[in-house]
């Protein structure tokens, strides 16, 4: 029995199918029939620090005070960036978490957070009730249209059509 258990952790370690602290606290998050906005970033990259410059951040934060965000430092040697968030006055917003991923598992950078791809930084996605609304992955975010994006998941999605609409 030993050795079945040990060769099923070698699989599941080999596979990189062991989640880190950060993504089972972004699994947990958004489970929230409210919005949740996760954040991937690092303070190193120039596009996060051009976001958080700009005030964008702190003021999308304030005016959605029933939306969680979760900023999710990556591809930073397991370090949370708080520094930075604290001098962006974010770590004070009491609808801010702030999370690390542990680093890379295999490889340079991890390749993919919370069972989705992440091939660039900053990425924003934002989820309803364990849905993905919206998913930002291709660099900094235009904060009009993550607003917009905001009020737009907060309305019901159906696939049903309106037969008297045809």
């Amino acid at each position: 029995m030993k050795i079945l258990l040990w060769v099923a952790f070698l699989a599941l370690t080999s596979a990189g199918s062991f989640a880190s602290p950060a993504e089972d606290q972004m699994r947990e998050a958004i489970k929230s029939p409210n919005l949740t906005v996760v954040h991937l970033w690092a303070p190193w990259c120039s596009n996060c620090q051009a976001e958080l410059k700009s005030g964008g951040w702190l003021k999308t934060v304030k005016e959605n005070p029933a939306t969680h965000f979760i900023f999710v430092s990556v591809w930073n040697s397991g370090e949370d960036g708080r520094a930075m968030l604290e001098k962006y006055q974010l770590t004070q917003q009491p609808n801010v978490t702030i999370a690390a991923d542990p680093g890379p598992r295999t490889g340079d950078k991890i390749k993919q957070f919370a069972g989705l791809p992440l091939s660039w930084i900053p990425t924003t996605w934002i989820y309803k009730g364990g849905d993905l609304r919206y998913a930002l992955n291709y660099g900094e975010v235009r904060f009009p249209m993550l607003q917009q994006f905001l009020e737009d998941s907060q309305s019901e999605w159906s696939q049903k059509t309106d037969a008297a609409s045809r």
